[in-house]
C-alpha cells in the first residue's frame, strides 16, 4: 500500500513558478509516477508522467517547455516544477502511482492516488 501527498500548489500571478512535490509513504522507486490535472467542469487530465527509474518522461503538448517532472527515489518524492505558468494552468493537480516500470498509458491503470493540490493561475 502507497499513500500519496501532494504539496506546493497556491496562488501565483501569469508567468511565475510553482513547484509540487508528491511525497510516498512507501517505497515509490518501485512504481512509475503521473501528475493529472482537473478543472471544474472538466474530467481529469493527463499533465506529465515519468518512469521508475526516472530515465523516460513524457508531458501534455500544451505543458512541453514549461513543466519538468522528476524524482528522488532516496526521498521517495516525485516533483512537478511548473514555470512560465498560465491562467489555463489552473487546476486541482494530482499524483499517481503505478506499480509498474513504464507509466500505464491510461489514468485507470494507476494503482494509487492522492487527494490533490490546488493551483491556482492568475490573469
Amino acid at each position: 500500500q502507497v499513500q500519496l501527498a501532494e504539496s506546493g500548489g497556491g496562488l501565483v500571478p501569469a508567468g511565475g513558478s510553482l513547484r509540487l512535490s508528491c511525497a510516498a509513504s512507501g517505497r515509490s522507486s518501485s512504481y512509475a509516477m503521473g501528475w493529472f490535472r482537473q478543472t471544474a467542469g472538466k474530467e481529469r487530465e493527463f499533465v506529465a508522467d515519468i518512469s521508475r527509474s526516472g530515465a523516460l518522461t513524457s508531458y501534455t503538448d500544451s505543458v512541453k517547455g514549461r513543466f519538468t517532472i522528476s524524482r528522488d527515489n532516496a526521498k521517495n518524492t516525485v516533483y512537478l516544477q511548473m514555470n512560465s505558468l498560465k491562467p489555463e494552468d489552473t487546476g486541482v493537480y494530482y499524483c499517481a502511482a503505478a506499480n509498474s516500470v513504464y507509466p500505464p498509458s491510461r489514468q485507470s491503470r494507476y494503482d494509487y492516488w492522492g487527494q490533490g493540490t490546488q493551483v491556482t493561475v492568475s490573469s
